[in-house]
């Protein structure tokens, strides 16, 4: 398999398939680099060099037991970047990964980098705090960390047929299909890696890392994302954001690039090509 080794010799498997103006993603928790199918097939067939990697402890990549931070993850996608030299590059990032996105040009810089999309996305911040009433009790974050240490497998089933999708709202038609390759991805990675992941996503203030993002970013929420609701989640970013455009989708579930990919890879594709 195709990896490339960090400074701290974590080993990160990546895929890179195709040439052109590079695409790069950055996946949810708990997957990995395989929940960007829809649109890693999309943008090849449309002359792009589509990349992305499996975060550490994901996926196919090492099973260390440190490092599950904003910080190592952003470290880790500049090895990656520099890795394989691809400039001028477009980064994309879903739930987990738009903050691994954001922290990744805050800490690296965007001498590499042309545009973003965060779509789904943590920052600024999930967690409620006193400069942050609009979210969500700790208290929560700290439940699903006892799901995923005592009752993984059951746990990520549960998350993948209900609110990941929105398959829990009235009139949804799950596909036993995408929830089976959620919780596919989600048991082939670690459960350290969760565990520490859960603080990393949850309790990151991605704040000052918005404000210097200069490149042009595009911000896509569903309305109804029962994850990381966008009214504290999008529409802030986006206000924090220098070049930033928001865009909200009514009735569209966190897992939207997935059940909604022929909207979401479209409006991507505007983005890109304007």
């Amino acid at each position: 398999m195709p990896t490339i080794t960090t400074s701290d010799n974590v080993e990160i498997f990546y895929k890179d398939w195709g040439s052109g103006q590079p695409v790069i993603f950055s996946h949810g928790w708990p997957l990995s680099s395989d929940d960007w199918d829809a649109q890693m097939m999309f943008f090849l067939e449309r002359g792009y060099r589509v990349v992305a990697h499996d975060r550490r402890g994901h996926g196919r990549s090492q099973q260390v037991a440190d490092g599950h931070d904003m910080d190592h993850y952003a470290d880790d996608l500049a090895a990656v970047v520099e890795a394989l030299d691809l400039t001028e590059a477009i980064h994309v990032g879903h739930s987990t990964g738009g903050g691994e996105v954001v922290r990744y040009l805050a800490r690296h810089g965007e001498e590499r980098a042309a545009k973003a999309v965060l779509i789904s996305s943590v920052p600024p911040i999930m967690v409620k705090t006193d400069d942050h009433p609009g979210g969500i009790e700790k208290s929560f974050f700290d439940d699903v960390q006892v799901q995923v240490a005592t009752r993984r497998a059951d746990f990520f089933r549960t998350f993948a047929e209900g609110p990941f999708y929105g398959y829990n709202r009235p009139g949804a038609t799950p596909s036993e299909g995408i929830i089976a390759n959620w919780w596919r991805q989600g048991m082939i990675g670690g459960a350290k890696a969760h565990y520490d992941g859960v603080v990393a996503f949850s309790q990151t203030d991605f704040s000052d890392d918005l404000r210097g993002v200069n490149i042009p970013t595009l911000v896509l929420h569903g309305e109804d994302d029962q994850v990381v609701p966008y009214q504290n989640a999008g529409v802030l970013s986006a206000k924090l954001l220098p070049n930033g455009t928001l865009k909200t989708y009514p009735g569209f579930p966190h897992g939207m690039p997935t059940t909604e990919a022929a909207t979401i890879n479209a409006d991507m594709l505007e983005f890109f090509r304007s």
